[in-house]
């Protein structure tokens, strides 16, 4: 059976390290374009939720003031 050399512990990390920069190098960066086009889909989803969700709060504020008979102030 093959004995495995036991690596002290700075060999592991300089072996981290390497795995992590073989691991960036597989990394493909989307483009200046790609990155501008998601941005205004997400701040556009954001701006729509963002709306229905303040409607649905003024809606069932007002059922529920018309429910309890309160008046607004």
């Amino acid at each position: 059976m093959a004995e495995k050399k036991k690596q002290n512990f700075f060999q592991k990390i300089a072996k981290y390290f390497r795995e992590c920069v073989g691991e960036l190098k597989k990394i493909t960066w989307p483009t200046l374009s790609q990155t501008t086009k998601n941005f205004l889909i997400v701040l556009v989803v954001v701006l729509v939720m963002g709306i229905l969700i303040y409607a649905l709060d003024q809606g069932l504020y007002f059922v529920l003031n018309r429910v309890m008979g309160v008046i607004p102030t």
